[in-house]
């Protein structure tokens, strides 16, 4: 960034203007596309995903191709998007444009997405259990603005540096999907190239056995929360379905409850146990390392133990996110609104087992794998750390 003295400051609504246009028929306008706040990923500036009108929407604020769509509502969530395409969105959605000649479109959608303008935006939310900001108070916010000429510099910088990270999310992306069709062809075909049978849960290697899944594995549900337990003394750190994330855990909010000796070692976790969700996201698993000392699990969780060493605890967590893709789940769970799945009825489903040496070798090649993926991520981190550095002078005013 050049030297600032020729920068001026001022408001963001002398500069931005909040576009009020509306459509009453959608699918009659000619529009093919709506955008929800789901729809909005947080850092990311692309809409990747939407909906379809002619499925269906009550949405009538439209946006144009180039203008920032911004989240009002829960702004701490930092969902800002750059529309590509003409669409409807949600009312809870402001859509900003530049106001006159002073701010280049192009720098628009980083202003909004420097931390300065987000605490702004939560800062003046208001509503407890679901704030919004609102434009008046968005209007008021100041920054300093660069001389046309130095914006289009600066923007030139900022376009750069995004492609590279867009380039890499791209890579991200069909690495996941590459990921996901590699494992299922392991959990498929196996490693070995070997010769397949007919087994009740499909073509498997020969070598592989096909067994319920409680003849290999411990199934246990854990300790059901009450007011009680948590207001009770004893307090130890348990592990809620919330946590558990596939193949990883979220374990920035732990919470606790009052468990007697004889449940802490009941519902003990030890390195190797996966816990699996029972409800909701049925299936959904994660690998226990022994993160949190003494650490124990929600009833909204079963714990998966090996009953002996022939078995790998990553082959059996791939396997089960394998499950999930291919719907195994959703035919245990029928369907409900809220679908469950028992500890008797998951010991009963019939899991494919390879050799030990096959499960090992099949959790290392997806090991190697995701090592690979990390190594994106790595860089998706690095370039998105740059365009924070290359924003910094609208942080610190």
């Amino acid at each position: 960034m050049s030297a600032r003295s020729a920068w001026t400051r001022v408001a963001f609504g002398d500069v931005v203007q909040l576009v009020r246009e509306r459509s009453s028929d959608p699918e009659g306008d000619g529009f093919e596309r709506y955008v929800g706040l789901e729809h909005i990923e947080p850092g990311e500036l692309h809409i990747r995903e939407w909906g379809n009108v002619s499925d269906g929407t009550t949405f009538t604020n439209v946006f144009r191709a180039g203008q920032v769509l911004f989240g009002k509502r829960r702004a701490y969530q930092r969902k800002v998007a750059i529309a590509d395409f003409d669409g409807v969105c949600s009312g809870d959605i402001y859509v900003f444009e530049p106001k006159g000649d002073e701010l280049l479109p192009e720098l628009l959608p980083f202003i909004c997405q420097t931390d300065r303008f987000f605490e702004h935006a939560i800062g003046t939310s208001a509503g407890s259990l679901s704030p919004r900001t609102n434009w008046q108070s968005l209007a008021e916010f100041q920054f300093a603005l660069p001389p046309v000429d130095e914006q289009a510099r600066i923007a030139e910088a900022l376009a750069a540096t995004k492609a590279v990270n867009d380039a890499m999310r791209r890579a991200r992306d069909a690495g996941e999907r590459s990921r996901k069709a590699f494992i299922v062809a392991l959990f498929q075909s196996g490693i070995r190239q070997e010769r397949r049978r007919s087994t009740p849960i499909g073509s498997l290697p020969e070598s592989w056995d096909v067994a319920p899944l409680g003849d290999r594995y411990q199934v246990q549900l854990g300790k059901m929360i009450s007011d009680a337990a948590r207001r009770g003394s004893g307090q130890v750190p348990y592990i809620r379905n919330a946590n558990v994330q596939w193949n990883r855990l979220e374990l920035d909010d732990v919470a606790t409850m009052e468990m007697s000796a004889r449940e802490r070692g009941q519902f003990s976790l030890q390195p190797g146990d996966i816990l699996a969700c029972e409800g909701r996201h049925v299936g959904k698993s994660a690998l226990w390392r022994g993160e949190i000392r003494g650490a124990t699990y929600q009833k909204a969780l079963h714990r998966l133990r090996r009953l002996s060493d022939r078995d790998v605890p990553e082959y059996l967590l791939h396997c089960l996110q394998y499950y999930s893709w291919m719907g195994r789940f959703v035919v245990e769970t029928g369907e409900t609104t809220i679908p469950h799945l028992p500890a008797e009825r998951f010991r009963a489903m019939l899991f494919p087992f390879a050799t030990r040496t096959e499960q090992e070798e099949i959790a290392t090649a997806i090991l190697n794998y995701d090592a690979s993926m990390s190594a994106i991520d790595e860089r998706i981190a690095r370039a998105r750390g740059l365009l924070k550095q290359m924003i910094r002078p609208w942080n610190t005013q």
